[in-house]
């Protein structure tokens, strides 16, 4: 079943790349260290951790091992530890142009090397010791100020983000973060950058890319001046402040976006609970009350429906819908079945969910017609980064065809037509299916 909790901040996961561009990789093989890989897969992956004793080291864990990096004295590496030991402590040292610098903090030398030639033994800094942090997580997320407890959105009014959302709900909310010349970008929902002076901009210039810090577990981003963006004034508006150093008004958290929908019904009216707990279709536009949060089990692919106003809908007696549940369970879950550009609502009383003649919805029908179909419209991707078990989508190189199994992304271009979606690349080109013989 899905968690409870519908914030979940996400297990901050990234690879660690060399100046030869190849990946640092845990081999299982007698849990070696490598810097082989031309990409990042799961044996790339690490987890940042801090220092259980409370001090400024960071512990590497491997996605793959569930081990930690150590370096020795003589400076030979491994990811073998199954426990982290004085060894396994690292210092992080961000460089101007974005990468890390790795030290040993008990022994006080520098991790670098190419191939399978790694140590932790340098005296001093050279391009062998510079490593690029790549995230492996979804880019697209929410991002919320740790001091403020607010999330950032996009203001069109005053044409700023800002950081003073109490929940992350609607398409502003929506942040993107774009790997840009070893350093990282915040893409808004209309698909401009966040500058460091506030202003946002449509294309990823210099001041719109931040070096990522990692501090308890947080996120910082720092601009090309050495300062740190947070949420500056009344306002709350998002902008690099005057500190050079991350305290706890520049630390922020990336929580998983949830897709957001509206379902139009066959009244042509909105799905809402606008006028109270029970689920109706009874309105002519979408708006935070129109609008719902789906999330998906992985296992059994059955959704929930979370409302703006703090309940998720629910089968209640008589087969009516609700949005009062404040906890998940096999009451709040729908089975989606696609049929064509619409879908219909399978309830957990094996009935599906229809449009009674006073717009209530109620999960009373053994079969599908047209009161029990809905068009379901997604709105919190105007723009999309798709990945799937393999890796990211992305256009192959000189080529129309896409990749599904790369370790980049691109952004694609959603829009929505009767229940129909077209996606479009970087020029444009909508998506088709080839048949390869």
């Amino acid at each position: 079943m899905p968690t409870n909790g519908l914030h979940q901040v996400l297990k901050i996961q990234f690879g660690l790349v060399n100046d030869t561009d190849r990946y640092l990789t845990a081999e299982s093989f007698g849990f070696k260290v490598n810097a082989s890989a031309p990409s990042l897969k799961r044996k790339q992956m690490w987890v940042l951790e801090p220092d259980p004793g409370q001090g400024p080291a960071v512990l590497f864990r491997s996605s793959h091992l569930g081990r930690y990096l150590s370096a020795e004295e003589d400076g030979r590496v491994a990811c073998e530890a199954e426990r982290p030991g004085r060894d396994c402590r690292f210092l992080v040292l961000p460089q101007p142009d974005g990468r890390w610098v790795l030290r040993s903090e008990p022994h006080g030398r520098f991790f670098g090397g190419t191939e399978d030639r790694l140590s932790c033994f340098a005296t001093a800094i050279s391009p062998a010791e510079l490593w690029t942090v790549h995230l492996a997580i979804h880019p697209q997320a929410h991002l919320l100020s740790v001091s403020r407890r607010r999330y950032a959105h996009l203001c069109p009014q005053e044409d700023e983000m800002v950081a003073d959302s109490d929940t992350p709900w609607g398409v502003g909310a929506l942040i993107t973060l774009i790997f840009q010349n070893r350093q990282y970008c915040l893409r808004s929902c209309d698909s401009r950058y966040l500058r460091s002076d506030g202003r946002l901009v449509w294309e990823p210039e210099p001041r719109a890319r931040y070096t990522l810090e990692f501090k308890a577990g947080k996120l910082a981003f720092k601009d090309c001046d050495g300062r740190y963006l947070a949420p500056v004034g009344p306002t709350a508006t998002l902008r690099a402040g005057r500190n050079t150093r991350p305290g706890k008004d520049e630390l922020f958290d990336l929580e998983e976006s949830h897709p957001q929908v509206v379902l139009v019904a066959a009244n042509h009216r909105y799905v809402s609970v606008r006028q109270g707990v029970n689920v109706s279709a009874n309105q002519d536009e979408e708006l935070h009350h129109e609008t719902f949060l789906m999330q998906i089990d992985q296992e059994t692919k059955k959704c929930t429906f979370y409302s703006s106003t703090g309940g998720y809908w629910t089968l209640v007696t008589h087969g009516g819908i609700q949005a009062t549940a404040t906890q998940v369970s096999a009451s709040t879950m729908f089975e989606v079945e696609w049929r064509g550009r619409r879908v219909a609502l399978k309830a957990s009383n094996g009935r599906y969910v229809c449009m009674k003649k006073n717009g209530q919805l109620a999960a009373t029908s053994d079969f599908v017609g047209e009161d029990e179909e809905f068009i379901l419209k997604l709105i919190n991707r105007p723009i999309l980064v798709l990945r799937g078990l393999d890796g990211f989508v992305c256009h192959r190189r000189g080529s129309n065809q896409l990749d599904t199994n790369r370790s980049v992304y691109d952004v694609f271009r959603l829009s929505f037509s009767d229940g129909a979606y077209h996606i479009r690349g970087r020029k444009g080109q909508g998506w088709k299916r080839s048949f390869l013989h």
